[in-house]
């Protein structure tokens, strides 16, 4: 099939397709087994080693605490990062040069900054001038840190994604008199959450990877840190590394799958109805347009039924 944007491939190109296919299979396949082999070689692969993730006390002792450290400290930065960098984004577009230029220095002083070092800040800055208890501060240095770089990136894709709307919609509220906060509240944001929202679910998915670096730096007990301590009592590292790997991939899994639903339901929501707005809603978008005048100009015309313009 041809299109504008497509060229059917021809006999050749097929083969060649095909070829690349076959070459491309043959080489994972040798990359399975030759892995395979390796960890058979190892004795990674006896049963002894991964006899213990059959059992409930791996999982009671050390996996599941630890996974549920890694949901609270991930589902608490996102609740806090992702208004935060709404409200950074939407300043960063405003006319008030008092307003714009600080929010973009904080955007920029935080997104520079890695997320390691922001922990590492933040549980010294807990440690010295807080009362936090040692049992909490590193949750508090890695919710802190997670929330100061990924709303500075978020802050970032919703600027992109109100920008990328064309200006007739602003140009179209503005017609109307809208004013730009109802303008950014009722049109420019609605329409830009659906296009920002494949961006906002990968940096909600680093997210939840970024927490393992409390784990190791800072002692925070999620998930790659219950590994260890578990890998030390049954002496099981790789097969430890593998299972933990495996639950971050059906984690991030469903974290994106649960996104690309939403948003399907999201689009298929605005699509247009071909409703008329009636005199109360033109009332509630814009309480000056009431009286039924459109206007001021010359001949004083109606809005209305049995009226001229």
């Amino acid at each position: 099939m041809t299109s504008v944007l497509y060229d059917a491939p021809g006999p050749r190109a097929k083969r060649r397709n095909v070829l690349i296919s076959v070459v491309f299979f043959t080489l994972l396949a040798l990359l399975v087994w030759f892995v395979w082999k390796t960890m058979d070689d190892e004795g990674q692969l006896e049963w002894a080693l991964w006899k213990p993730f059959t059992e409930s006390n791996a999982w009671t002792a050390y996996l599941l605490p630890g996974l549920a450290n890694t949901l609270k400290a991930a589902a608490l930065a996102m609740v806090i990062a992702l208004p935060l960098g709404a409200f950074f984004g939407i300043a960063r577009l405003s006319d008030h040069r008092w307003v714009r230029i600080p929010s973009a220095w904080v955007v920029e002083f935080f997104r520079a900054i890695p997320v390691l070092l922001l922990m590492l800040f933040a549980n010294e800055f807990y440690d010295r001038w807080t009362n936090v208890s040692s049992e909490q501060r590193p949750l508090y240095a890695v919710v802190t840190g997670l929330v100061l770089y990924n709303a500075s990136v978020l802050a970032e894709v919703v600027k992109a994604g109100i920008l990328s709307l064309p200006k007739g919609q602003s140009e179209a509220a503005m017609a109307i008199g809208l004013r730009k906060s109802q303008t950014m509240r009722s049109i420019l944001l609605p329409q830009a959450v659906t296009a920002m929202l494949p961006a906002i679910v990968s940096q909600l998915v680093v997210i939840v990877k970024d927490t393992a670096l409390g784990g190791v730096m800072i002692g925070f007990t999620e998930l790659l840190n219950s590994r260890g301590t578990m890998s030390a009592y049954y002496a099981n590292v790789i097969p430890s590394f593998i299972v933990v790997a495996i639950i971050y991939i059906i984690l991030n899994f469903i974290l994106t799958s649960f996104a690309s639903w939403l948003e399907k339901r999201l689009r298929r929501s605005k699509k247009s109805t071909g409703a008329v707005l009636s005199a109360e809603d033109m009332e509630e978008l814009n309480p000056a347009a009431t009286g039924g005048t459109y206007g001021t100009g010359a001949g004083g015309g109606t809005y209305g039924a049995g009226g001229s313009i």
